[in-house]
């Protein structure tokens, strides 16, 4: 998967450590192989998944498949649905999936987070299986920290710049650390209150979330913003071979001083994916207008539920 180009979410690591402690409830795990000639030519994980939240999402657009479970592509945690050489495996893939969940019991199965215009979601297309906008994700390119900030408008490059020198005035420290190093515990209880506050409740079910990041090793990177010792924010961070996943974060509001914990979060964000030579930061899902703000760009997600 990685020499396919595949996201990090296809990473051994990261399929192995949602085995090991799933962030969704999931009722049974499926993974395909497509081979020519004995060959491995496409991967692809899937899941049972019958939760309510966080797939309330995908239930908003998909209606008619409320309460009722589904064999899915990957999880809600990945925003970036990959099948490498779509073209030739897809028909089969298909084939198995509807077989996959039929043994399972459910009566769908599909793709989430696909994204639009891409080689899977053409092949989709192609294969007469409509797709519905299920929300967008956020990214932009990435050269020098200062490039980076000459291509932001005059409001938005001052509104950083000033929240870094009032950040520095009230006593914050900045500090990347490998999950080794990271006060796993401190930042579960920051994610889940910030997902609670967006209706988002169980997303970081409890100690799960600490031993799935442990689980990850070297694909991902913590970043701490404390004042006065206090974690005000954190985020947990994955790499792949050119990008950079702000994958999930949680902040606390309630700070001493005139500035955003989040906002020095996120530049903290883009100068460690440019330290580590990364030419693309993923800014994921939700929060549109401050990434929009930031200079992210939308990338249309979709998803393409089938009948099993």
């Amino acid at each position: 998967m990685h020499q396919a180009g595949a996201p990090v979410f296809y990473r051994h690591a990261y399929v192995s450590a949602y085995e090991q402690s799933p962030l969704t409830a999931v009722d049974a795990f499926a993974y395909f192989v497509a081979r020519d000639g004995g060959k491995p030519v496409a991967v692809m994980p899937a899941y049972l998944q019958t939760a309510v939240n966080p797939l309330c999402r995908l239930h908003e657009v998909y209606p008619e498949a409320v309460g009722e479970p589904a064999l899915l592509s990957h999880t809600w945690h990945c925003y970036d649905a990959h099948v490498p050489a779509t073209a030739q495996v897809l028909p089969r893939l298909l084939d198995a999936m509807i077989r996959t969940a039929s043994i399972f019991g459910a009566r769908w199965c599909g793709f989430t987070n696909v994204q639009r215009g891409g080689t899977l979601s053409q092949a989709l297309r192609a294969a007469g299986l409509p797709a519905r906008h299920l929300t967008d994700r956020w990214a932009t390119g990435l050269t020098t920290y200062e490039q980076y900030l000459a291509s932001l408008s005059l409001r938005a490059r001052a509104n950083l710049r000033r929240n870094e020198r009032r950040s520095a005035e009230a006593g914050v420290t900045i500090e990347a650390l490998p999950v080794d190093h990271a006060s796993l515990d401190e930042i579960t209880l920051l994610c889940v209150k910030t997902a609670s506050r967006f209706e988002n409740n169980g997303y970081y079910p409890g100690t799960t979330f600490a031993k799935f990041v442990t689980a990850l090793g070297d694909l991902a990177h913590v970043i701490e913003v404390r004042q006065h010792g206090k974690l005000v924010a954190a985020g947990v961070c994955l790499t792949d071979a050119t990008r950079f996943h702000t994958w999930t974060c949680g902040v606390d509001y309630a700070v001493d001083g005139n500035y955003s914990p989040y906002g020095a979060l996120f530049a903290e964000s883009v100068r460690l994916a440019i330290r580590l030579g990364l030419s693309t930061l993923e800014g994921g899902r939700g929060n549109a207008s401050f990434k929009r703000r930031h200079g992210l760009s939308p990338r249309h997600l979709d998803a393409v539920l089938f009948r099993a």
